[in-house]
């Protein structure tokens, strides 16, 4: 197959069965663009969508992004995961403010050097957003180019990469681009997934050699596996007279950086004695509440939740930019990760029952 037919049959095939009604397709703008691609980062269209039309209603402008408090933006990120995005995406559009006077680069080398945003982003963002003619190679893309030519290997290993890149440059046309941009990525969310591949109904299935030789599965070859390693914490889910719970803000980087989250008594420490110690204060623990696990890409935490009431709460603890008395019922824009968010729900449902 020629490259001007390969990418006329992407075309045609996204003129009649692609994606023309996502809400980053409405009123395109590099700034609504960018949003997407960074929230599409390891995350499916369908989980994103509903996130990112809450973000784009609290956040419409890249000024309004980049002056809103960081807690703001975590908030509306809660839930999405992999959280370095969002710290990645308010720090950018403060660059944006103070260095481009608010105007969104639409030039490459400025696009990528934002924090965040790697080569296929910001060659997705220009194309999408302003036509200009980049190569992208999202997953999505890598599993079609992958598949269409049998290119062994992970794509993580950097020649497997090179040559992906290599087959991504070669078959971006010169016009279109943002139709065939789009259209790639169409290809690999719908027909051409992981697993079940629906080759009848795909483009470039005649000329494909995976399918070819019945080895769609094979390609693209997976990460080398290795058995996830598993990691114990304890959560204090302590509440004083007025039913607020003690939260601390954790580390700027690092897992679930710049979130809000229970303090974590050492191992090998009886509770108690930790927050003597750390809080300064006598707590009693009233209950364990059974193991909760969250699964990162690179190991398991295992959480033990405390339940525990704060026996002299006043003087001891007080609020500070590490920590603070978190009303459940406020209602006040703070991030939280996802089993965080589920444990303090859990803690509101146990006090409405008294």
């Amino acid at each position: 197959m020629s490259v001007t037919e390969f990418s006329a049959r992407v075309l045609e095939w996204f003129a009649r069965h692609g994606r023309h009604d996502l809400p980053w397709q409405t009123g395109i703008s590099p700034y609504r663009v960018w949003v997407s691609e960074i929230m599409l980062q390891q995350t499916r269209v369908a989980t994103v969508i509903p996130y990112y039309e809450r973000f784009m209603a609290r956040f419409p402008q890249v000024l309004a992004l980049a002056d809103a408090d960081l807690d703001q933006v975590l908030h509306h990120w809660s839930g999405l995961g992999y959280y370095a995005r969002a710290r990645h995406l308010h720090a950018a559009a403060g660059i944006i403010r103070d260095r481009y006077q608010g105007r969104f680069p639409v030039d490459f080398a400025a696009l990528q050097a934002l924090p965040g945003v790697g080569r296929s982003t910001a060659g997705a963002i220009l194309a999408l957003a302003a036509g200009q003619r980049h190569p992208v190679l999202d997953g999505n893309v890598k599993r079609v180019l992958a598949r269409f030519h049998a290119v062994a290997g992970w794509p993580g290993q950097a020649a497997v990469q090179k040559t992906l890149w290599a087959l991504a440059e070669r078959y971006t046309p010169q016009q279109q681009v943002r139709d065939y941009t789009q259209a790639m990525m169409d290809l690999g969310a719908t027909l051409c997934t992981r697993s079940q591949p629906a080759c009848p109904r795909c483009p470039l299935a005649g000329d494909c050699q995976a399918h070819a030789a019945g080895r769609q599965a094979d390609f693209p070859s997976p990460r080398p596996g290795k058995r996830l390693p598993v990691r114990r914490t304890q959560m204090l889910l302590l509440r004083n007279d007025h039913n607020e719970v003690l939260l601390e803000r954790r580390p700027p980087v690092g897992i679930w950086g710049g979130l809000w989250s229970f303090p974590e008594p050492a191992s090998g420490l009886a509770p108690e004695a930790w927050c003597r110690t750390h809080l300064g204060m006598t707590v009693q623990i009233r209950e364990a509440w059974p193991v909760v696990r969250h699964t990162f890409s690179h190991f398991h935490l295992e959480i033990t939740p405390l339940l525990a009431t704060a026996c002299k709460p006043a003087a001891a603890v007080r609020e500070s930019a590490g920590r603070l008395w978190y009303n459940p019922e406020s209602g006040g824009e703070h991030g939280f990760a996802a089993p965080v968010g589920r444990l303090l729900q859990r803690l509101s449902r146990q006090q409405a029952v008294g």
